[in-house]
């Protein structure tokens, strides 16, 4: 930038406009302002596919009844996940030898078909659903509504990264969900499932699975258990997650879980970050 007027810039724009991206004192520098809440009041709350959406009306039908109950006294996202239906095309897809980009293209329409399921369901009290491109509208339909529904897959597509092994896309509903609720700033990121949260083991495998009730995120990536209640990829960002601080489990085919977690109880598990300050053991 030759003979700009830099007489206006803070330090670090002086910083940023002279130095590299890449140097390594001035990445430090940038952390040095807050980030802020964006929506501190908004609750993300991720509902399975597999575990909540592919049991239908049974499953369903009560957990919509115990949103709506809870509209008018907490905020809520709605992301969806993708189940059953996008297991059976990343079949068909690695057998054709299609690449982890085009997975997640097809596990993303997936999770849009839920979105969009739900979505009809909740019409009649207002509820929208989203795409990626139109969130600037999303405190809007919160504040009016209390409610808006996104499909959960990160908007990454083709430009999804390979994993370590295999081509199964390694950031799917879960991870964008957690994403939502971090740049949001959000109160609280709660995943509903089909089981009370995280276990020793998987408790449809293992009856001598223990369940959890609480642990912190560096006891549990210590632990590298085989079965987690979660992506992997959602913990790894918790590392370096700046607001969302701990993730919630509750299982949606119990009614008043989801409630009594956005009231704040300890239902479930709750999954912590040791690192932040005042973190609770």
């Amino acid at each position: 930038m030759p003979n700009a007027d830099t007489s206006l810039l803070t330090e670090l724009g002086k910083k940023l406009v002279a130095g590299s991206l890449n140097d390594a004192a001035l990445m430090n520098a940038t952390d040095d302002t807050p980030n802020i809440a964006i929506l501190p009041w908004a609750n993300v709350v991720k509902i399975g596919g597999q575990s909540i959406m592919d049991r239908g009306r049974s499953a369903v039908g009560p957990l919509v009844d115990e949103i709506v109950g809870n509209l008018r006294k907490h905020k809520m996202i709605l992301g969806t996940g993708a189940g059953t239906r996008a297991r059976h095309i990343y079949s068909l897809a690695i057998d054709l030898g299609l690449p982890t980009g085009v997975l997640t293209v097809l596990g993303t329409a997936v999770a849009w078909q839920n979105a969009q399921m739900l979505q009809y369901l909740l019409a009649r009290h207002g509820i929208a659903f989203l795409e990626p491109e139109s969130f600037p509208s999303l405190p809007h339909y919160l504040m009016e509504r209390g409610a808006v529904i996104c499909q959960g897959m990160p908007p990454y597509k083709l430009w999804e990264s390979n994993p370590a092994v295999g081509r199964i896309p390694p950031q799917r509903t879960d991870t964008g969900c957690f994403l939502i609720a971090e740049v949001y700033g959000a109160r609280k990121m709660i995943y509903v499932k089909d089981e009370d949260g995280l276990y020793t083991a998987d408790p449809k495998k293992d009856a001598k699975a223990k369940h959890i009730p609480r642990i912190s995120l560096q006891e549990l990536l210590e632990r590298d258990q085989d079965d987690l209640v979660v992506e992997r990829a959602v913990l790894d960002l918790m590392l370096t997650a700046r607001h969302i601080r701990e993730i919630q489990f509750v299982n949606g085919l119990r009614p008043g879980h989801l409630s009594a977690a956005l009231d704040g109880k300890p239902v479930g598990t709750v999954i912590y970050n040791a690192a932040f300050k005042g973190a609770t053991q």
